[in-house]
């Protein structure tokens, strides 16, 4: 297995359990919040989504400052729609990791929109899979909130 097949295979098994873990919300509780500076349930399953479209325009070195989200004004309906809709973006995203090659992830550095450190972008792309991990578990801490049962994803 190469690095770049190990890192796909990263993202692949993380937006699994994800996926697993948003089809356990019920309807009624998909605009539900911790607290009034929190995000919705929904909010971060569109927020981690969502994030594979501005992850492709950074690993490809493209220009960030006029960024607009393929979500904009568009209104929440469920979490399979959620997930139909983000599929496009989300496969492109894979194709492009797919692209690199072990070099590419060892000397193609890195800026990510709003720093100036610069990273690999082998070390960038862990640290996206590092996002939807931290999400997936402030997710389960928001299932258990609502007193909801948690879908087993620990396999």
């Amino acid at each position: 297995m190469t690095e770049t097949d190990l890192i796909l295979l990263n993202f692949q098994e993380i937006r699994r359990r994800s996926i697993a873990l948003w089809e356990g919300l019920p309807e009624n509780f998909h605009f539900w919040k911790p607290d009034e500076k929190a995000m919705t349930a929904i909010d971060m399953i569109r927020h981690v989504i969502g994030a594979d479209y501005g992850w492709n325009i950074i690993i490809n070195r493209g220009d960030m400052s006029s960024y607009q989200s393929p979500w904009e004004n568009k209104p929440y309906q469920s979490v399979q729609e959620e997930l139909d809709f983000a599929l496009p973006y989300r496969q492109e995203f894979l194709k492009t990791v797919r692209s690199f090659s072990a070099e590419d992830l060892n000397t193609i550095e890195i800026i990510h929109p709003g720093t100036t450190i610069k990273r690999k972008l082998g070390d960038y792309l862990l640290r996206i899979g590092y996002h939807e991990s931290v999400h997936a578990g402030q997710f389960l801490s928001y299932l258990r909130a609502m007193e909801v049962e948690r879908p087993f994803i620990w396999d």
